[in-house]
């Protein structure tokens, strides 16, 4: 059982004597008092939140909240996106058919090829192609390839910077390596034509499909 304050100091409220031949407390006294108790009991809550408070900090798993997707090396920073010119370089050695992509140091097709495969086929399409003689392609992630989307660009798109040296982008759903889970039987895309949403495609559908390679230095 809590016992009030003055009762344990053996002193009557509101500063009457308790028969005990104690000091009388005055009006003023037992607002200090008070005030000196509560003053002590906020300090040492405030310290032991703030004790919590650190050690569920250090718990807390990296990237439990808000890390929905890996954005699997891509270093794109839109603080400082560069103009469609000075972002997208043509590669000479490539023979002019790849395109580097600065923001995110990834290498594009610069013309996709136009006939729609399923998943599967254009995985294995892009695995085994050769753009400018050269091989290492592959089909891109649900991240880098929703790095090229411009959402300013409004319907029917295709959804890309103003500027940019690719052709033939249609205003279509286009593949990504990513799916949805292990047991998944489909793979995320992005539709270039309804401002570069992602969906999801089952594998028994056909699509566009866009190969990428991975980064290289501008001067390659």
């Amino acid at each position: 059982m809590i016992v009030p304050l003055a009762l344990r100091m053996g002193v009557g409220v509101m500063g009457q004597d308790s028969g005990r031949g104690h000091h009388i407390n005055t009006p003023r006294e037992g607002v200090i008092k008070r005030r000196q108790f509560l003053t002590v009991t906020i300090g040492a809550l405030v310290f032991g939140g703030l004790l919590v408070a650190g050690c569920g900090s250090a718990d807390a798993p990296v990237g439990a909240e808000g890390a929905s997707t890996d954005l699997s090396g891509v270093t794109q920073n839109r603080d400082k996106a560069l103009p469609a010119a000075q972002r997208f370089v043509i590669l000479p050695a490539f023979n002019s058919e790849a395109v580097l992509d600065k923001e995110t140091g990834l290498v594009w097709e610069k013309s996709p090829q136009p006939t729609s495969a399923k998943w599967s086929v254009a995985r294995r399409t892009c695995i085994e192609k050769k753009v400018g003689g050269q091989t290492g392609w592959r089909l891109p992630t649900l991240a880098e390839l929703a790095s090229l989307v411009d959402p300013s660009i409004a319907p029917p798109g295709p959804t890309l910077p103003p500027g940019h040296p690719f052709l033939a982008v249609q205003s279509a759903v286009y593949w990504s390596e990513t799916r949805v889970d292990e047991d998944a039987r489909g793979s995320w895309g992005v539709h270039f034509g309804l401002g570069g949403g992602a969906t999801f495609i089952n594998w028994a559908h056909s699509v566009q499909f866009w190969c990428v390679r991975d980064g290289m230095k501008v001067d390659q």
